[in-house]
């Protein structure tokens, strides 16, 4: 049988900031204001454990490549690590520790009983058959089955990976226990313990979000303009349910390109047409083709970006037009932008903060799993809406008190969370 050699790491790209650099600026800023002792900083900013395993997978022409795959658990104080796993031709393990660590700050600004990982494997997805991401998501799972559990290390779906790939996961890891082990990994199928309300949960906590932020400023949701960078599953429901609230959503993008509508677009209809289309934009005839990089400085009162990182960089952070920035996306925003945005007084609903209706869900469906019992998505819902509430008010009054930024708030609610637990049970 030939053997490919390692699908390698690849270099990070040039144009865009180092994330786990982005994210440790922003934990240093947090740091000082909470004045945290040497030995707890050293702590909070050093990952627990990082695997880096090789995983070799017989693909459909026969041939044996090997996938080199990451797991990161940034911290577990405050509960198993929990944190999506990525398929991606440009994950890189700087990438993965600044993702582990978000999870952490997340979890904890949202006060739920997680700590912080991530797991990617550099691979493209698209390129590849049903058959070939099941052998490699089953051979991942192996290489790490004495690092997953319910009550070690909880998997979710993140880029490339969804549903599917999270049943497998499941249920190559029951195998290695000899059991169904229904909440090792969040994000399933509803058949196989999925929970209502996770599909559109990371939209619905924007949402949220956003409207808590409109109402800190004082503007009326029917009367406010909104673009969304990003159209998969974070940024539709984001743009439908705001759509439902009354916002004007005049651009929206997605790979295919952006799309604008001064008059507003019908959000409803650029859905159906997505999924009609190959889950794409291209051709959608209820908004005018625009350069992408053009969406992101218009003239709307409200920017969602729900695609990927360092969208906004110092760059072009002086050319937005918005008021408020809720970002959808993890780490949409470069650290050297921060000073321009903040300078601006545009009012940024942090990451940590925006998208972690996501994980709060995902946390319910552990619960579910670990009660043997379902939850209406009625339930699901208010449940989230109250905690992503309380986590804003949280938040904004930590900015007020500080006189600091939404998105240094955010890390100085969660870091302290996390800094006065590892305190209370003894550090070292």
């Amino acid at each position: 049988m030939a053997v490919q050699t390692v699908y390698k790491e690849p270099a990070p790209l040039i144009d865009r900031e180092n994330p786990l650099e982005s994210m440790m600026s922003r934990f240093n800023i947090a740091a000082e204001i909470l004045g945290l002792d040497e030995e707890t900083y050293n702590v909070l900013k050093t990952p627990d454990k990082q695997v880096i395993v090789h995983i070799p997978v017989t693909m459909d022409n026969g041939k044996v490549r090997v996938f080199e795959g990451y797991r990161v658990i940034h911290n577990t104080i405050l509960g198993p690590s929990k944190g999506g796993i990525r398929y991606d031709k440009n994950v890189y393990l700087d990438e993965v520790k600044a993702l582990a660590a978000w999870m952490t700050w997340k979890c904890a600004v949202v006060d739920i009983p997680y700590g912080g990982a991530k797991g990617g494997i550099i691979c493209d997805p698209t390129t590849m058959s049903a058959g070939e991401i099941e052998r490699m998501t089953r051979a991942y799972t192996l290489a790490l089955k004495d690092v997953f559990g319910p009550d070690r290390d909880i998997p979710a779906p993140d880029m490339g990976t969804g549903p599917r790939e999270m049943a497998w996961l499941m249920d190559e890891f029951s195998k290695t226990v000899g059991m169904t082990s229904s909440a090792v990994v969040t994000g399933k199928p509803l058949v196989m313990g999925g929970s209502l309300g996770r599909t559109e949960a990371t939209g619905r906590g924007v949402m949220v979000a956003t409207l808590a932020a409109l109402e800190k400023l004082g503007l009326n949701p029917t009367e406010v303009s909104a673009a969304v960078q990003g159209f998969g599953n974070v940024g539709s429901w984001a743009a439908k349910l705001l759509f439902d609230k009354g916002l004007k959503i005049k651009g929206v993008s997605d790979i295919s390109g952006a799309y604008w509508n001064a008059d507003g677009i019908d959000i409803n209809e650029a859905i159906a047409y997505k999924n009609a289309h190959g889950g794409r934009l291209e051709g959608f005839t209820g908004a005018a083709p625009m350069d992408p990089n053009d969406l992101l400085t218009s003239a709307v009162d409200v920017l969602v970006p729900a695609a990927v990182e360092d969208v906004i960089t110092e760059h072009n952070a002086r050319q937005i037009q918005a008021k408020l920035i809720v970002e959808g996306a993890n780490g949409p925003t470069a650290a050297s932008a921060d000073p321009i945005i903040n300078e601006k007084g545009i009012m940024v609903v942090p990451d940590i903060l925006a998208n972690s209706g996501g994980v709060t869900v995902s946390y319910f469906e552990w619960v579910q799993n670990k009660q043997g019992f379902k939850w209406t998505e009625q339930m699901v819902t208010e449940r989230a809406d109250r905690i992503m509430s309380d986590a804003f008010e949280k938040v904004y009054q930590t900015s007020l008190k500080y006189k600091i930024p939404m998105r240094i708030a955010a890390y100085v609610v969660s870091i302290d969370k996390v800094a006065q637990t590892y305190k209370y049970r003894g550090g070292f």
